[in-house]
């Protein structure tokens, strides 16, 4: 029997990576999964150690290269994975320290020191963003000021899917779309900013080379191949970011189209042939993994998160009873919140669980519930904790608006989008139709599909995604009196923060 060609896209994402096979003519063949830690050695602090990615990385790839068998052969790899976090590599390619990630939160007096040397304007003006905690130039400004023996050791500054890349081809490369929140590139140019490299005193030699998504960047080793059951010299495309990635698995390409991410962290985004920047960096423009494209994104740091903490540190025994009785403790807490009526009741919930960014740029906002009174119960915790986490959203969505961008629709992903309850507050709170996306691979696909472009198996991106990701499905309108009753309360969640920071609240912790 004739072998068919088929890639791989791999995801390393915060929790675990996860990897999916993707037949030529756009069917996922096999799935896999493996779990790795998150260490926080102090509040605000996320770290995880590269070495568990590789590891996570390896026992993906031998499972799909198994499930491949012999009816088809890999002809390409894609990379995707969580943005932001710097991997400190030495002269023999080994982690100085562990990685620090995209929700780590030290490093506010560096991106105050970055827009102070270079200027804030400045600053957006080069990148298209402001300096925020999670990106790679203010942890590297971070490591100098703090552990000065393991900066003067950093030979190679790498994103954590492009630290997969070293392990599987030896070679140091990244995308534009990645890279693009490093603080690092020039937006327009699509290459890094010699600018910020020389004011920030950064040797360029510690970067890799920047390419667009679909480009092979290298092939798999022969010691890899050992490792992994991939056959040596499998090309391994740049890939892209996992918002980049996850917009293409869900068929997002052209100008126009909008994601909604509901994951751990949520984002906002729109496509673009040109840049569009937010001239006061509330908003992330990035370069996209459609190659010559871009993206503007908002991002909130706690969305499906905020009710993960909910589950977690409000409700854990009875959530681990739920569990053992074969319920799932998400869908009775949302269930909780279904009689609750729009509004809570009076009770909003601000979910700065974690700081934000979109579009405070806060590391020191904190969450809060306001408006508690006795006549509150569960329900209305979990309702305004889900309507707060759809404003933050709105709030995004009303500054793209101020710009002019208005989406003809939104594609909803990620684990809450699987919620009627939460599906039918966004469309509100968003006041535009939402369709739900129908991919569950989500950024492992977008590379498997980037791969597939990077292997020659179709002509180009555009091609490659009708093959692989169905139509979707009909939009969904929220009720004209549900959007107007939302947009009232839109008002009065907006004026929380800004009396709430004039208070005090979110005076740092230091």
């Amino acid at each position: 029997m004739k072998e068919e060609p088929a890639t791989i896209g791999i995801d390393i994402g915060t929790s675990g990576a996860k990897g999916v096979l993707l037949s030529v003519g756009g069917k996922v063949l096999a799935r896999a999964d493996a779990a790795y830690p998150l260490l926080t050695p102090r509040p605000g602090w996320t770290e995880q150690d590269p070495e568990d990615w590789w590891q996570a990385a390896v026992v993906v790839l031998r499972r799909l290269v198994e499930a491949a068998g012999s009816t088809h052969r890999i002809t390409g790899i894609g990379l995707s994975g969580q943005m932001h976090g710097s991997v400190f590599l030495d002269e023999a390619d080994r982690p100085i320290r562990p990685a620090l990630l995209w929700n780590d939160a030290r490093t506010h007096a560096a991106c105050a020191e970055i827009e102070r040397r270079v200027g804030r304007e400045r600053v957006i003006e080069i990148t298209g963003n402001r300096a925020s905690t999670g990106m790679q130039a203010p942890k590297l400004l971070w490591l100098r000021a703090h552990e000065p023996e393991a900066a003067a050791r950093v030979a190679k500054l790498l994103l954590p899917k492009d630290f997969v890349r070293v392990r599987l081809t030896g070679g140091y490369a990244t995308d534009a779309a990645d890279a693009s929140g490093t603080l690092l590139l020039d937006l327009r140019q699509r290459r890094w900013s010699e600018e910020m490299l020389t004011v920030l005193d950064i040797r360029r030699e510690l970067l890799p080379e920047v390419l667009e998504s679909p480009e092979p960047t290298g092939g798999v080793s022969e010691e890899a191949a050992a490792l992994t059951g991939l056959p040596a010299g499998t090309p391994v495309v740049a890939g892209g970011g996992d918002n980049a990635c996850a917009a293409i698995g869900a068929g997002l390409i052209e100008e126009g189209h909008g994601v909604c991410s509901l994951g751990t962290s949520g984002t906002l985004f729109v496509h673009s042939m040109t840049p569009r920047i937010d001239p006061e960096g509330s908003l992330n423009a990035f370069c996209d993994a459609v190659p010559g494209g871009y993206h503007l994104m908002g991002v909130i740091l706690s969305a499906g998160g905020a009710l993960q903490w909910f589950k977690e540190r409000i409700v854990p025994g009875e959530a681990d009873l739920l569990a053992r009785n074969g319920l799932d403790p998400f869908a009775v807490l949302l269930g909780t919140a279904e009689a609750v009526p729009p509004g809570a009741e009076g009770l909003l919930f601000l979910p700065y669980l974690a700081g934000e960014r979109s579009p405070h740029m806060d590391p020191h906002a904190r969450g809060a519930w306001v408006g508690l009174s006795l006549a509150h119960h569960r329900g209305h915790l979990v309702r305004a904790l889900i309507e707060g986490v759809g404003f933050a959203f709105a709030d995004c969505l009303e500054r793209m608006r101020a710009l002019g961008i208005e989406p003809p629709g939104i594609m909803l992903t990620g684990g809450g989008a699987k919620a009627e309850l939460w599906r039918a507050i966004l469309a509100a709170q968003l006041r535009a139709p939402l369709t739900v996306g129908t991919a569950a691979e989500g950024p492992a696909l977008g590379a498997a599909i980037l791969a597939q472009v990077g292997a020659g198996l179709h002509r180009d991106l555009a091609s490659a995604v009708r093959a692989a990701v169905p139509p979707a499905p009909a939009p969904r309108r929220a009720e004209v009196d549900l959007a107007e009753r939302y947009r009232a309360l839109h008002a009065r969640y907006r004026a929380l923060y800004p009396a709430l920071k004039d208070a005090g609240a979110f005076a740092s912790e230091s």
